[in-house]
C-alpha cells in the first residue's frame, strides 16, 4: 500500500462521524478538483493530493467547539503527525501543512505556494454553485438554523445559531468567493458557479415572498 492510500485511509477514518456539510464526500470532491487544478497550474500533484485528503481532518473539532477551534490550524497539526508516522520528510510535511493551514476562507494565513493556492481554490469551488448551495443548507440544518432570513441584519447575526442560514452564508461568504480565487482555472470555473448561485438566491427571495 502506497503512502497516499495510507493517508486516505487515516483521513477517512478520522472523518467517519463528520457532519454532512464537511464529510468525506466533500473531501473526495475537493481531491478531484484539486488534481484538475494542479494539472492546469503545474503544481506538485503529490503535495496537492495529500493536502486535499487531509485538509478537513479537524473539522469535527471545530464543529464540536462551536467554531472556537480553527480546523485549518488544528488540521495542520494533526497532519504533521500523520505524515511523520508515514515517513514523509520535513520539507514535504511543511509544504502539505501549509496547504492545510492556508485553505480556510476566514483566515489570516494566505496561501504562499502554487499547491496551497490549488487547495484553497478547490475547497472554495465546492462551496459555490449547485453543490455549494446544497452544502450551505446542510450546514444550516446541522446548527438548527431557519430556512431563510432575508430581512435579518446580517451584521447582527451569529454563526452556529438559528440565524446561521444558507442565505447568511451566501451574504457573509459565498458571494465573495469568486473574487478570492487564486488560480486561472479556479477563476474560470468560479464565474459560472457564482452566476448560478446568485440566480438561485434571487429566486429563493421571490418564492419566499410568494412572487413565484
Amino acid at each position: 500500500m502506497d503512502s497516499l492510500e495510507k493517508i486516505r485511509q487515516q483521513a477517512q477514518k478520522i472523518m467517519t462521524d463528520s457532519k454532512g456539510s464537511h464529510d468525506w464526500e466533500h473531501t473526495q470532491r475537493v481531491f478531484a478538483m484539486a488534481v484538475r487544478l494542479a494539472e492546469k497550474e503545474g503544481a506538485d500533484t503529490g503535495i496537492v493530493k495529500a493536502a486535499a485528503l487531509l485538509h478537513d481532518v479537524a473539522r469535527g473539532a471545530e464543529d464540536a467547539s462551536g467554531g472556537r477551534v480553527c480546523h485549518a490550524e488544528k488540521g495542520a497539526e494533526m497532519s504533521r503527525e500523520i505524515l511523520k508516522s508515514l515517513g514523509y520528510d520535513g520539507v514535504q510535511i511543511e509544504k502539505i501543512a501549509h496547504c492545510i493551514e492556508a485553505h480556510r476562507f476566514r483566515n489570516s494565513k494566505e496561501p504562499q505556494t502554487t499547491e496551497a493556492k490549488v487547495i484553497f481554490d478547490a475547497d472554495k469551488l465546492d462551496s459555490i454553485g449547485a453543490v455549494g448551495i446544497g452544502r450551505a443548507f446542510l450546514f444550516a440544518g446541522e446548527v438548527g438554523a431557519r430556512l431563510h432570513n432575508k430581512g435579518a441584519d446580517i451584521e447582527k447575526t451569529k454563526p452556529y445559531t438559528e440565524e446561521d442560514t444558507a442565505y447568511r452564508e451566501y451574504m457573509v461568504k459565498l458571494r465573495k468567493v469568486k473574487d478570492r480565487m487564486l488560480t486561472d482555472e479556479g477563476k474560470r470555473i468560479a464565474e459560472e458557479r457564482h452566476d448560478f448561485m446568485v440566480k438561485f438566491f434571487e429566486r429563493l427571495d421571490k418564492e419566499v415572498d410568494g412572487k413565484l
